[in-house]
């Protein structure tokens, strides 16, 4: 996590350019077959909302570079020319010149020359300003919380991918056991039409199959239309153009949930990317330990509290004094007749030159400085209550989804049962349909039976793999983000 977080900065830069540069690229190749690992990896890198979190993290990180802005020193340059076009006259008291003035006589006196420029090197450098020292602080902090922000972001992409890979993976199953159904419905219509010519069957068990194949191919163009749009759900979150080629590795239905060896290499690499070994052995007092160390939102709320307490010690300090070092560098120059830079010699030119050490203290600003301070200690104390809730909130999520994960597994194992159960009772029905010692009902419901169990293992597989992606999201430990794929913590 902690190297995670360290090339956070980097990688947000880097993954701009590569990304997009990658994700393009491989966006233009038609037909691509994707694995679990190649279509997590893609989204990483060329999910919008993935780009958009890292952006927000550059923005985060220069703020906290403009909060450093005001430890320097600041520095000003300022130079003016002006020209008098007729130059300003000042009325002294004449008795300065001639003592036998009246009083009330006076002579204009003109200031200034023709010509006009003044140049200032203005320094400032704080040298106690307590509002300065808790601004980086906040600065850091809010660094800290956009780092956890694309952290939580690109989980939850990840999550998505996951899922939406899944859930392709379920609508494939469907169709093709939708067209088993066809083609085996099909099949015992052609051979009881066979039979019927011989009189060996009914005119009833033809309508009847008949009837069923009708029901069945509107059912095989639903789910061909669901795996299209399964298809391009995950196609967006891969930021993947041609969408309706992409295609993905694995089979629902082949998937054997008790010996991952058993698997075939496309889905062994499923089951270890969703932590088939370490889920295991995991309780659900371990999960929400671990959610209560690792998981986003969790921390984002700690780290927001940790923000508004430092905002209200920043309207705190504004109590204390401020201590300013400051110096200037003052040049002025003047002369009549045509403008020459700065004139000519040290008689139209003067210099000044002044240090000084400035210390303000706020006496007394209305009661604003009061009521800024209650108005951040009442969003402290509501960012600790929505800390608390929130620990409640996934407490009760993470145990939930562990159930639910151990749930999907118990339900795929009687599945995987009745299927070959279920095979069986067809393989039964249809031989003795074939001897004359069954009926076409028989067969049909035998059928069915097979067709809904085959489904059901396949919806129990899917069930118990989008449980654990939840799962990972909800305890902070999401493979290629927070673990790598074959569970080794980064």
């Amino acid at each position: 996590m902690r190297r995670w977080r360290n090339g956070l900065a980097m990688m947000a830069t880097a993954s701009l350019v590569a990304g997009f540069g990658a994700g393009g690229a491989q966006a233009q190749q038609p037909g691509r077959v994707l694995g679990i690992e190649d279509a997590v990896r893609t989204a990483l890198g060329s999910n919008r909302d993935v780009v958009a979190a890292r952006l927000g993290l550059l923005e985060a990180v220069e703020q906290v570079s403009e909060a450093w802005s005001s430890v320097y020193p600041s520095i000003d340059l300022n130079a003016s020319y002006s020209r008098n076009i007729s130059a300003p006259v000042n009325f002294l008291p004449a008795a300065i010149f001639d003592p036998t003035a009246g009083p009330d006589d006076y002579i204009g006196v003109k200031f200034g020359a023709d010509n006009q420029w003044n140049s200032t090197i203005a320094i400032e450098q704080p040298l106690f300003r307590p509002s300065i020292f808790v601004a980086l602080g906040a600065a850091g902090r809010f660094e800290s919380l956009q780092e956890e922000s694309v952290r939580g972001q690109t989980q939850a992409v990840v999550t998505r991918v996951r899922v939406g890979y899944y859930q392709l993976l379920l609508a494939s199953e469907q169709v093709r056991l939708t067209e088993n159904s066809v083609r085996r419905v099909r099949r015992s219509l052609a051979d009881t039409k066979a039979m019927n010519a011989a009189g060996l069957s009914s005119d009833y068990d033809v309508l009847r199959l008949e009837v069923e194949v009708a029901n069945l191919e509107p059912n095989l163009r639903r789910s061909e239309n669901a795996v299209l749009q399964a298809r391009r759900q995950l196609a967006i979150e891969l930021d993947y153009e041609e969408q309706e080629s992409l295609r993905i590795r694995g089979a629902l239905a082949e998937m054997n949930l008790d010996d991952l060896g058993a698997n075939s290499a496309d889905n062994r690499e499923i089951l270890e990317f969703a932590g088939f070994r370490r889920s295991a052995s995991e309780s659900a007092d371990e999960a929400v330990r671990a959610a209560g160390e690792l998981r986003s939102d969790l921390r984002q709320l700690d780290l927001t509290r940790d923000l508004r307490q430092t905002e209200m010690r920043l309207e705190q300090v504004n109590y204390l004094p401020e201590v300013t070092l400051f110096g200037s560098y003052v040049i002025n120059a003047q002369d009549n007749g045509s403008p020459n830079f700065f004139a000519r010699g040290d008689g139209q030119r003067a210099y000044s030159r002044v240090v000084g050490v400035r210390v303000s203290l706020p006496l007394f600003q209305g009661f604003s400085r009061d009521a800024r301070i209650d108005q951040k200690r009442a969003a402290l104390r509501a960012a600790e209550v929505q800390v608390e809730k929130a620990r409640d909130i996934a407490d009760s999520q993470v145990k939930g989804l562990v159930e639910s994960a151990d749930e999907s597994l118990l339900r795929a194992r009687a599945q995987g049962l009745a299927v070959t159960q279920a095979g069986r009772g067809f393989e039964i029905a249809s031989a003795q349909y074939t001897e004359g010692l069954g009926s076409q009902l028989e067969v049909t419901d035998a059928e069915g039976a097979l067709r809904q169990s085959e489904f059901n293992y396949a919806q129990a597989v899917y069930d118990y793999l989008v449980a654990r992606a939840q799962l990972d999201e909800a305890t902070g430990r999401v493979p290629l983000v927070d673990i790598g794929a074959n569970g080794a913590e980064f």
